[in-house]
């Protein structure tokens, strides 16, 4: 666990036998980096923008026929996790993952809502945006990373896993230390700048910390681009998070940043688990600073 506010680390500790130069598999954590290279690829010109239909990006067979209308999905479709696909995540995930081709799988998912409409996770979002940043930038999702996110931010990205393609996979199991998914959320807090470096641009933060699609569990929780958004004791707060308990949670108004770590395998007690770590940044960490302030 840290905890940092205006720049200052309040506290970091570590547990069961783990220590500052131990990486994590941060899971989901990071769709929240694959956004991020999104809006630089953007930034860059790589990418026309968010409105940018994925069509052009992947093999014209796979939107022949009644899959024509997939090739209308945009690349804001896929960072709010509003492409419309049969999901690739929880009941899909090990067929997915088990397939020879992860892109072909998940395009040929069929179209369970309309794009842009109704939120569904899937980590196969992801996975495409990884692809269309290979294609687009002419380099790997983990050079272009390297290069444009964690130089700035003065870290070496280690590798993770990559499809039977060899496409670095695009929204889970990146491996980052505590410290570095600190790094990370203070570039989201200070709005993109790093020593005085605008390494993203301050209105993709702005636009991906936003509400824009709403959680189908109906639980108060909202996803921007990559980002969840939820109340925590009164702020509206984003947050990167990764299953098992891996979280990178910034509350603006407070300059506060909480990264906390866990068990990547939770087990059958994962609900339960989750919750506790919700409670323990929104009772133990920000409240106490909101009654502080």
């Amino acid at each position: 666990m840290l905890i940092s506010q205006a720049g200052e680390l309040l506290l970091e500790r570590y547990f069961n036998g783990i220590g500052a130069q131990d990486i994590a598999n941060v899971k989901s954590v990071s769709k929240s980096v694959i956004s991020a290279l999104v809006g630089i690829a953007i930034d860059q010109g790589h990418i026309e923008g968010v409105a940018e239909s994925i069509g052009q990006y992947f093999d014209s067979n796979l939107f022949t026929g009644s899959s024509a209308a997939k090739a209308a999905i945009t690349i804001e479709d896929l960072l709010t996790m509003r492409a419309g696909l049969e999901t690739t995540s929880n009941r899909n995930y090990g067929e997915w993952v088990l397939s020879s081709n992860w892109i072909d799988f998940a395009l040929r998912q069929p179209m369970t809502a309309a794009p842009g409409t109704r939120m569904q996770y899937s980590t196969g979002n992801t996975h495409l945006l990884s692809a269309i940043l290979t294609q687009a930038t002419g380099s790997s999702t983990l050079e272009f990373a390297r290069s444009n996110l964690s130089q700035p931010l003065g870290f070496h990205l280690a590798p993770w896993p990559r499809d039977p393609q060899g496409l670095y996979f695009g929204g889970n199991d990146m491996e980052l230390t505590p410290r570095q998914m600190l790094a990370f959320g203070e570039l989201y807090r200070n709005r993109g700048r790093v020593e005085g470096r605008q390494v993203l641009p301050a209105e993709w933060i702005r636009d991906s910390l936003r509400p824009r699609a709403k959680s189908p569990r109906g639980d108060g929780r909202y996803y921007g681009y990559g980002w969840w958004i939820r109340d925590m004791a009164g702020f509206m707060s984003p947050y990167a998070w990764g299953y098992g308990g891996q979280f990178i949670v910034i509350v603006p108004e407070l300059e506060l940043v909480v990264v906390t770590t866990s068990s990547s395998q939770p087990g059958n007690d994962r609900r339960r688990h989750t919750r506790s770590m919700y409670n323990l940044v929104e009772h133990d960490i920000i409240a106490p600073l909101k009654t502080r302030a």
